[in-house]
């Protein structure tokens, strides 16, 4: 575990996405950790902004500030149909808004679809895998609907089809058999569906997204895609990020990437954010070593506060 703990994390999931920790619990880890911010951001789904806690609803921005932690709420979007990895993360949005009641019942039904072909498709190339198994490993009361991709990586890895989750994503990845393409927004329309509802929008973990970047006819570098999502109207791009602990196949380290990232970006977009990407690794039975914790990666408190999001510490 990194010694450093960073004040602020604000890409963190819950067991409503492909997490193990209720809203209760990830609070809880983070006010033990010392966490002045957390925001939740589970995938493709509008956050609880009124959670059940020791048996009663509450509001969770209050909940937090008796806490004595900042919550925000928000949301990871999974963008571009043809390019893995691009995602956009919206915080502090307005999640009444009709187009995230749209987007998330788009998504339920491409994710449904596309993984159950991938599935099927595990299946034929001799690793049998079901929606029901990945649904039933989440435990009671879930459905094939909800899965995440990243919870059918882990039943691989479980079943013994890759040493952990992030190799099964690798194996995924770089088989072109398994290369099964579910409808994704646009990046760009993520970006202004968030801005249209109040919120900031932030490119998470940008040096996850392989190089060259191909959709339909048209190929670009990463570079060059980054810049379409700025003049999009992005807010924030990731820097401090888990990147030891995921698929990333690069030769950097977190360390140098951040480095990169604030010597190309700092200055020409709101601010560099970032974050754990928390899931509760060690419930899932991931070694030690490679588990992400709240805090291990995001912003200091003084940056926070100079960010979009900064009015919400006053």
């Amino acid at each position: 575990m990194d010694e450093k703990i960073y004040e602020c994390d604000l890409h963190s999931h819950t067991k409503r996405s492909d997490g193990a920790d209720s809203y209760e619990q990830i609070i809880a880890n983070a006010v033990r950790r010392g966490l002045k911010v957390l925001a939740i951001t589970d995938h493709d789904i509008r956050p609880e902004l009124h959670p059940e806690i020791s048996g009663r609803a509450v509001d969770l921005q209050q909940y937090g500030r008796e806490q004595g932690i900042i919550l925000i709420p928000g949301i990871e979007f999974s963008c571009n149909t043809q390019v893995e990895d691009v995602h956009i993360v919206g915080l502090a949005c307005d999640f009444s808004h009709t187009g995230f009641v749209r987007q998330e019942e788009l998504t339920r039904k491409s994710k449904l679809s596309g993984y159950e072909a991938l599935c099927i498709r595990l299946t034929e190339m001799g690793m049998p895998i079901t929606l029901q198994e990945v649904a039933a490993a989440q435990g009671e009361g879930f459905v094939p609907g909800d899965i995440q991709k990243k919870q059918i990586f882990e039943l691989m890895a479980k079943k013994g089809y890759a040493s952990d989750w992030s190799q099964a994503k690798l194996l995924v990845k770089n088989s072109r058999q398994l290369q099964i393409k579910r409808e994704k927004p646009q990046a760009e329309d993520v970006i202004q569906l968030i801005k249209e509802s109040g919120g900031v929008a932030i490119l998470a973990h940008p040096y996850l997204i392989e190089e060259p970047l191909v959709w339909g006819n048209k190929e670009a570098s990463r570079a060059e895609y980054i810049e379409r999502l700025i003049a999009a109207g992005l807010d924030g791009i990731e820097g401090a990020y888990t990147y030891n602990k995921t698929s990333y196949g690069g030769d950097m380290s977190p360390q140098e990437i951040e480095y990169e990232i604030r010597e190309k970006y700092e200055g020409r977009i709101a601010f560099i954010s970032g974050g754990s990407d928390y899931h509760d690794d060690a419930a899932k039975g991931v070694k030690k070593e490679k588990c992400r914790y709240l805090g291990e990666k995001g912003i200091s408190f003084s940056d926070f506060e100079k960010s979009p999001l900064g009015y919400l510490a006053k």
